[in-house]
């Protein structure tokens, strides 16, 4: 007779390692585990489709999630036919911004935007450098354009837009601009006049006629769009903003902008209502802050466009020397100045996150009305555009009018933003928990 051969007692099969802390505590029925399997297939499923779905977006499909998308113009004369190609690239993405804000050259920008229909923005921008690029002298356009026609026959020397440039400063020194400043007469120079309006080197009032020229103020009026610009309280040396928006809001007029551009000693002070102001940038060359502060808190894309560059190369001579001062001046510390806005945002969404967790009635009314104000879920992404100098380029860069400088920057601004649409996760809004975010294009190139 055989032995019988004892059968091995079959034991419970391995639970899942996710499964083995929970039952310690207390076994999960069989029903229970299925309903947590299909749980968590189902929330690894709904992310993964969030992400492609994030992925696939476009820029303008992002840019359409924000409340508000600002575009914020900084100073800087000459430089700023760079934002009109940051604003062309926009455009040709199909983002159009709902607030624009500057200073000085960027306030006139600001202002021909808002103060047009989309659809013939880029055209009146276009028009308006291509008028302001020519000195202020009879036939001047004209024999630029024969100049350029010949030039254009032959090969040039990469010394060509240097000249360019230096030709352009000159002109604009001993003639002016059309259409924007032109020389005071000498005696108003030497000082020998008592007429406030005349204390400067340049007069602005062709830059009266050709603002409402290109600008429809009654549009910016009605406040379709939002529209900033700030300057200078000569008297109290305060900063103040005009802004066709909210408490403070005021009807604009040509005045408005050109108080955000009138830079002493070249051009006097502006008066409105009885007082005078000079150009923004004395004080901030950035409308940042007040973007970024305003109440009540929205969701915000931010383009932060700027003429200026904080960083540079250590001068080697007084004309380098005269360049960097005017970068480091007139940068207005926009990296600090988001950094700055960065912290607070997260400070604001930890201490909501944070009130959110803790018992309702462990928390006062009183405490909570206190709180109040510096509570936010609010999320803020900045996109930097940096114009950065070419080797051409010296210390009168911002002075230095000329119609072939003017479409390098046009050109500058366009590729700049071309190349930030490419990167279609900068526009994708940051999660409530982290708040604000950052981006810059030349700094992801450069790792």
């Amino acid at each position: 007779m055989k032995k019988a051969v004892p059968t091995q007692k079959s034991g419970p099969k391995p639970r899942p390692a996710r499964f083995v802390a929970a039952s310690k505590s207390k076994p999960q029925t069989a029903a229970q585990r299925a309903a947590t399997k299909q749980a968590l297939s189902k929330q690894t499923r709904g992310s993964k489709q969030a992400r492609t779905k994030q992925a696939a977006s476009t820029p303008a499909q992002s840019a359409h999630k924000y409340e508000t998308v600002a575009l914020v113009l900084q100073g800087g004369g000459a430089l700023g036919s760079y934002q009109c190609g940051v604003y062309e690239g926009l455009r040709n993405a199909g983002i159009e911004p709902n607030w624009f804000a500057g200073i000085s050259i960027g306030a006139i920008n600001a202002a021909i935007l808002a103060g047009n229909a989309p659809e013939h923005r880029l055209e009146r921008l276009r028009r308006f450098w291509e008028r302001i690029a020519v000195p202020a002298v009879p036939m001047a356009k004209h024999l630029l354009k024969l100049q350029e026609r010949e030039l254009n026959s032959v090969t040039l020397p990469s010394s060509w837009l240097a000249w360019a440039d230096t030709q352009g400063a000159l002109a604009a020194l001993l003639f002016g601009q059309s259409g924007f400043f032109v020389p005071r007469p000498l005696l108003a120079m030497a000082g020998l006049t008592k007429n406030i309006a005349e204390t400067s080197f340049y007069s602005t009032a062709p830059l009266k006629s050709t603002l409402e020229e290109f600008i429809d103020f009654d549009r910016i009026n009605a406040a379709d769009v939002r529209f900033s610009v700030g300057a200078v309280n000569v008297r109290s040396g305060n900063f103040a903003y005009f802004d066709n928006y909210g408490d403070n809001k005021v009807k604009v007029r040509a005045e408005h902008v050109m108080a955000s551009g009138a830079l002493p000693p070249a051009f006097a002070a502006v008066e409105i209502d009885g007082e005078h102001y000079w150009d923004g940038g004395m004080v901030s060359n950035t409308p940042l802050d007040h973007v970024l502060g305003a109440a009540p808190r929205r969701d915000s894309l931010v383009f932060q466009v700027d003429l200026w560059r904080a960083q540079g190369i250590l001068p080697r001579n007084l004309m380098e020397v005269a360049e960097r001062q005017k970068d480091i001046q007139y940068s207005s510390r926009t990296r600090y100045s988001t950094k700055l806005v960065k912290d607070w945002q997260d400070m604001r969404t930890t201490l909501n996150a944070l009130l959110k967790e803790i018992p309702p009635d462990h928390v006062t009314a009183k405490m909570r009305a206190e709180l109040e104000p510096w509570l936010s879920d609010r999320v803020y992404n900045v996109i930097h555009l940096i114009y950065r100098s070419k080797p051409f380029e010296e210390q009168y860069k911002d002075y230095a009018f000329a119609p072939t400088t003017m479409r390098e920057h046009w050109n500058a601004g366009l590729c700049d933003m071309q190349e930030t649409i490419a990167h279609p996760e900068f526009f994708a809004p940051p999660s409530r928990r982290v708040g604000a975010i950052t981006h810059d294009v030349h700094r992801a190139r450069n790792g």
